[in-house]
């Protein structure tokens, strides 16, 4: 199958600083192996373009995404499954501030998208689930990692091998999701403030503070606080924090270059 890549839609808003990648792939945003594909090569126009400062994922549609395409699978070359996961995930591996919203149906390899961005928002009706033991399989594409590290351990054990579905609100008590609205109205409003306080901050730091979160999350403490110390001295040479000092000292708003 060609990769036409209208699949997922790039988009580009607030003068450009702002990209939109929207699933558009039926009723259901049925990710394909081909999908996995397009989904990296978005990133990495998006990563290599300096005026982009914050991603926002999003469904078009009545769902997010149902998940993958399976019957799909069982035409893949098995060794291409050793690179399971790298190209979907691509949103960890970016340096921005990627900002997921989910209405409806968030499941299987949807949901190990979602996973794999930094700010999740969710409307009241989604729902959320890594139903692969149905299947006979298990998630493939950092699921099982992710939502453990997320939900705890015993939680994760519990919705992926019973392939159960996790409500909005759990998954808002639970830390799956940072906040939880009414409808898609209010899913659009709350995304859109959310890039709006992001764009206030200085993309130098916003970077900064995504790596150092995710790579001393899984570090000792010590090793962490060592990484955070080093990151906070970086920041202090840098002309995004002169601006800040002078700002706040001058009593207006700064004006941050990511430098």
């Amino acid at each position: 199958m060609a990769l036409t890549g209208g699949e997922i839609r790039l988009e580009r808003g607030h003068d450009g600083r702002v990209a939109y990648l929207t699933l558009d792939h039926g009723k259901f945003n049925i990710i394909t192996w081909e999908t996995r594909q397009v989904m990296a090569d978005r990133f990495a126009e998006i990563d290599a373009d300096d005026d982009v400062q914050v991603v926002v994922i999003r469904g078009e549609g009545e769902h997010f995404s149902s998940g993958g395409d399976i019957p799909g699978f069982m035409e893949v070359d098995p060794i291409d499954f050793t690179d399971l996961g790298h190209n979907v995930t691509a949103p960890a591996r970016s340096p921005k501030p990627v900002i997921t919203a989910v209405d409806g149906y968030c499941f299987g390899v949807g949901l190990e998208l979602a996973l794999s961005t930094d700010i999740r928002v969710c409307t009241e009706r989604s729902e959320f689930a890594l139903p692969e033991m149905r299947l006979g399989m298990i998630p493939g594409s950092g699921g099982t990692q992710r939502l453990a590290r997320l939900i705890g351990l015993s939680r994760a054990k519990y919705h992926i091998m019973t392939a159960s579905r996790i409500k909005a609100r759990q998954a808002g008590d639970w830390g799956l999701v940072a906040n939880v609205v009414p409808d898609r109205a209010a899913l659009d409003a709350e995304v859109e403030r959310v890039v709006g306080v992001l764009l206030g901050f200085s993309p130098l730091a916003a970077r900064t503070a995504k790596e150092v979160l995710d790579k001393g999350v899984d570090a000792p403490l010590y090793s962490g606080i060592e990484l955070e110390r080093k990151a906070y001295s970086m920041l202090r040479s840098s002309k995004d924090f002169a601006e800040g000092v002078a700002a706040f000292t001058e009593k207006r708003a700064p004006k941050f270059q990511g430098r």
